[in-house]
């Protein structure tokens, strides 16, 4: 085989596979797509476990008191976590108690009891299912969390919220 033809079948390999990875494929739409969240559920130190559709967030929202902030409509954080009922069942366990919000592609924010409860900042955790008056976009995931009293905005923005699980520090 010559040298030209050679050169000439590695640049059609190399740019082959060049164009398989740059290009976006139909495995790379659908991985983004799985990524959308379309229910929450909240565990952990818990009495009642819940796992809510954007509807059944809507419909709490409502019975509890919706919170349209920063462009976003939803619940805060707060509400959620007395409808499902924080264990009180050891000395100090509030004071030990934290939550963790974790989005369907892993990444998570975290939150003290103390900083949602006792805290300007916690009036203002929100758990959003609207933008703008409209349903949040896949982009964001159709539940969102979002802290709008952060001094540093973003690091505890998670889109394509999936679970809250409450937590506890051990004594």
């Amino acid at each position: 085989m010559s040298v030209g033809r050679a050169f000439a079948l590695y640049a059609m390999i190399a740019w082959t596979a060049l164009a398989a990875v740059v290009a976006p494929g139909p495995g790379l739409a659908q991985e983004r797509k799985s990524l959308v969240t379309t229910r929450l559920e909240v565990t952990g130190e818990v009495q009642r476990k819940l796992s809510l559709s954007v509807e059944d967030l809507r419909g709490l929202a409502q019975r509890r008191g919706q919170l349209a902030a920063g462009g976003y409509g939803g619940i805060r954080l707060t509400d959620l976590l007395e409808e499902a009922d924080i264990q009180r069942d050891e000395r100090h366990a509030l004071r030990r108690t934290y939550v963790v919000a974790t989005a369907s592609d892993g990444y998570q924010a975290v939150f003290s009891w103390g900083e949602l409860f006792n805290t300007p900042i916690g009036r203002e955790v929100l758990v959003a299912f609207e933008r703008g008056g409209s349903p949040l976009q896949d982009g964001e995931g159709k539940i969102a969390l979002v802290s709008l009293a952060d001094e540093k905005i973003g690091p505890r923005h998670v889109k394509w919220l999936s679970r809250i699980d409450v937590r506890r520090v051990p004594e």
